[in-house]
């Protein structure tokens, strides 16, 4: 029996016209809490919900998304020469209509509860993934340009949407659920890593960047700035005769973005990512020797970052993987999903749930604190007064037993004690018998002598 009354319920005055606007539910889907789904209650409900229910509803919106995903990814994968015009066109226009079916259930949860929709991480991926597409393909039929950027972001959301859908699987659900109860707890020390990196890019964007902004990658700018990129990128001299090198250079490399870049801030920012990833070329283009500078901050920035910082972050990893390894995080995530049973009320036999109930509170585990209200909601409806009354005098009961346990023990211990005297005295009172034995035989021998 699941003492939770009217918890699974929706309302009586369901509307279908306002359900397709504002969405209606019932405490099931308002409280996510991990203190119900510990209990086997908790989890009875959601295995009920779900097999009444949320796994027909969940694999007709799969069923929609995998015809949105064939859709789209035949008409963007297959090469031109492969695929009719007419048929891609077709795709695409299939696609568009898909993926609006499944940005109004987006909308729906947005209406419903929009604060709510924006604390869950994976909307960000389920938003996209019916937006780029939609776009995408809309941009295509009308201007007959197919944006391939624009494309392979839309593939990329797709199939992480795809992967998605395995959550309701505990073996797949338990690892998306770790993914972002970790990520929760270790947001603040990623926010501290990320300023110490922008830190280190903003010092080595002012050392490394050119004095003289005005250069061109086309055409050769002389001077004596060393960090200018004519002046850093590889250049090849002509051997004459007498083994001497030209001092003029006879073949130079043109430079690039990507020569030094540290050119904008936006570019260094990339560049302490790949060093700190282990890439360090953006900075093989100048001479350590000669730069003790970018020496001491390569070394501050690999000890601080990629040695110390990097190892602690995984330390904290463990640590919050470890806390969050378990079925109640699955639970909660699954709950989350929204199964609504219409028109679905549950009912329990009314003797049987009283007699249960009295039996909890005489064996003091119904406990008050939890679910205080609709705890106490149930004793009205079940008619069993003087809950308040009979808990005090339960306690009351109790503490008196536990003073009897405590005086009962008391007097073992000094029953205990009188024991250990007594044998005690007995003992001394055999030493003094054998004492009092051993002077008469001494006194009746002097008598005989």
């Amino acid at each position: 029996m699941i003492p939770y009354i009217k918890f699974v319920n929706y309302p009586k005055d369901y509307d279908w016209l306002l359900e397709i606007i504002m969405p209606q539910s019932s405490p099931f889907v308002k409280t996510i809490s991990g203190d119900i789904y510990k209990t086997w209650n908790g989890e009875a409900i959601i295995n009920f919900k779900w097999n009444t229910f949320g796994k027909y509803y969940y694999l007709i919106i799969w069923a929609t998304f995998m015809a949105l995903l064939g859709c789209f990814t035949t008409a963007v994968t297959i090469p031109q020469q492969y695929i009719d015009k007419d048929v891609q066109v077709q795709l695409l226009i299939a696609s568009i209509i898909l993926g609006l079916i499944h940005l109004s259930f987006e909308i729906r949860q947005i209406i419903y509860n929009p604060i709510k929709w924006i604390r869950n991480f994976w909307n960000i991926f389920n938003i996209l993934a019916c937006v780029l597409p939609i776009f995408s393909a809309a941009h295509w039929l009308q201007t007959d340009d197919k944006h391939v950027k624009l494309l392979s972001f839309s593939c990329l959301f797709l199939d992480i949407k795809f992967l998605l859908f395995f959550r309701v699987f505990e073996s797949f659900g338990v690892y998306f659920a770790i993914i972002i109860s970790v990520a929760k707890q270790i947001i603040s020390f990623i926010v501290v890593l990320f300023i110490i990196i922008i830190s280190f890019a903003h010092a080595f964007y002012i050392m490394l960047s050119p004095i003289d902004t005005n250069f061109s990658f086309d055409n050769r700018v002389i001077n004596n700035d060393p960090n200018n990129p004519w002046n850093i990128v590889p250049t090849y001299g002509k051997v004459l005769d007498d083994g001497t090198i030209d001092s003029n250079p006879y073949i130079i490399q043109l430079p690039n973005e990507n020569t030094n870049m540290f050119i904008s801030y936006q570019s260094a920012l990339f560049a302490m990512y790949k060093f700190l990833t282990g890439d360090s070329s953006s900075l093989s283009n100048w001479s350590y020797m000669n730069n003790p500078s970018i020496v001491i901050l390569s070394v501050l920035f690999s000890l601080l970052i990629v040695v110390y910082l990097m190892n602690l972050f995984i330390g904290l990893l463990n640590i919050a993987i470890d806390k969050d390894n378990d079925r109640v995080s699955y639970l909660i995530q699954k709950a989350e999903r929204r199964w609504k049973e219409f028109q679905k009320y549950y009912y329990a036999n009314v003797d049987k749930t009283r007699e249960e109930i009295k039996k909890l509170i005489s064996d003091g585990q119904w406990d008050a604190d939890v679910f205080s209200e609709m705890r106490e909601d149930l004793l009205k409806k079940l008619n069993i007064q003087n809950y308040k009354t009979d808990q005090k005098l339960l306690k009351e009961i109790q503490e008196k037993q536990e003073a009897d346990q405590k005086l009962l023990k008391e007097m073992q211990e000094k029953n205990e004690t009188d024991q250990k005297l007594l044998k005690e005295l007995q003992e001394k009172h055999e030493n003094d018998q054998k004492l009092l034995k051993e002077i008469r035989e001494i006194l009746l021998n002097k008598t005989m002598i």
